[in-house]
């Protein structure tokens, strides 16, 4: 329990961070390790299967046992992952 509070406190950070605006260049040094997100996203963004169809803007694909959703935004895509008793989101840029 004791690596579970550090976590969590450097996941909120990482998560406060991202909610700049894309000017400010502001990135995450966040490893995968701590971020299970970004375990997910690493594997979303390397799957044919989570690839965009042409002209969606809705689409979702399976990574392991997360179901994941991605919608068109603003800023790229916004990704919702789940599975039963967790889920992860981010965003990827195009």
């Amino acid at each position: 329990m004791r690596l579970a509070t550090p976590i969590a406190i450097v996941v909120a950070l990482a998560l406060l961070a991202g909610c700049g605006d894309s000017g400010e260049g502001v990135t995450s040094s966040i490893t995968a390790v701590e971020n299970p997100a970004a375990v997910t996203q690493a594997k979303w963004e390397h799957s044919a299967d989570c690839d965009r169809p042409p002209g969606a803007s809705r689409w979702g694909c399976s990574i392991g046992s997360y179901h994941c959703q991605a919608v068109v935004v603003d800023r790229g895509w916004s990704v919702s992952c789940s599975r039963s008793g967790r889920s992860v989101s981010f965003l990827v840029r195009p």
